[in-house]
């Protein structure tokens, strides 16, 4: 296990990655600025604002708390963004990452420090728990698309996701560790990079007291949005996977057990949504749906389908 863990001597950056959200970003700043001001070592946060108006510009200025700092990143794809709050805290030790539309529990900030002291490695993870702005259909609740599974402190991950992220910095300017601007648009550009972290050595622990909490509006409660992100999710998981892949033989391997279980997930899902759907079960249908978009996004991904969510 790598054993490195913060320097309380050097800085540590919280990055709030935004795209024209000022409301949400207004409230959350005061919050990051009070949890970093609760620190016995210096803490900063940047935001880095993708929006090519630089929307965020004027309202983070008017907030007037001099512990963040403003970067603007107008290259589209939240890969370039990434990237910039890794640029942004080329003089500190630790990064940890919080979105736009994200809020932090009391004691979030010292939970994910503390777990990086007490496990050392190269990344640290939080639960990020889903709020609803409206109740959605009982088979969408049932798909489970916005529950996560919660673990015991300390547990090891293979990948995460960014929304509630601790890096060691050391590890990853040591491992020249990048976001790809390939999925940028397309989503998945952490998974891709915490896998390239484990790759590398580095150990990925998980803190159960880190919450965070995300507001999912109503625009994202549907059906449509449901399927469209099961689709995107294996897609992503095959692109991957190709992606991690060493050589043609491999990549071959890849397309080959993407297309099979595909096809199963395909398969198994359609006909337990359409029993669902027939006997009014709304957890079958909602899992069999979930499964069978995922797996028609898998052989997508077989054949080098590319679904960009977060086409602008």
């Amino acid at each position: 296990m790598e054993a490195s863990a913060a320097d309380p001597a050097r800085p540590v950056a919280v990055a709030v990655l935004t795209f024209r959200r000022p409301e949400p970003l207004g409230a959350l700043l005061p919050e990051l600025v009070r949890q970093a001001r609760e620190q016995a070592g210096p803490v900063r946060v940047v935001v880095v604002d993708n929006d090519p108006d630089a929307s965020a510009r004027e309202p983070v200025a008017a907030l007037g708390l001099e512990e963040v700092t403003y970067v603007h990143e107008p290259r589209p794809g939240i890969a370039a963004a990434r990237n910039a709050a890794l640029d942004a805290a080329s003089d500190c030790a630790t990064l940890v990452f919080i979105d736009d539309d994200e809020t932090p529990d009391e004691g979030w900030l010292t939970a994910m420090l503390a777990a990086h002291e007490r496990f050392g490695g190269a990344a640290v993870v939080g639960p990020v728990l889903r709020t609803h702005d409206v109740t959605p259909a009982p088979w969408v609740l049932e798909a489970r698309v916005f529950e996560r599974r919660r673990m015991p402190t300390g547990t090891r991950r293979e990948a995460a996701g960014s929304g509630n992220l601790l890096l060691d910095l050391d590890h990853v300017r040591r491992h020249g560790l990048r976001f790809d601007d390939a999925l940028g648009l397309a989503g998945g550009s952490d998974h891709l990079f915490t896998k390239q972290v484990r790759r590398t050595g580095g150990e990925i622990f998980w803190c159960d007291e880190a919450v965070v909490r995300e507001r999912v509006p109503a625009a994202r409660l549907t059906g449509g949005w449901t399927l469209r992100r099961g689709f995107r999710s294996g897609g992503t998981a095959v692109r991957v996977d190709l992606m991690m892949a060493d050589g043609p033989a491999a990549r071959l391997a890849v397309r080959a057990r993407a297309l099979v279980g595909g096809l199963a997930r395909l398969v198994v899902g359609a006909v337990r949504a359409g029993v669902g759907v027939l006997t009014r079960n709304a957890r079958w249908h909602g899992l069999g749906a979930w499964t069978a978009a995922r797996g028609a996004g898998m052989v997508g991904g077989a054949f080098g389908h590319r679904y960009v969510e977060y086409r602008r």
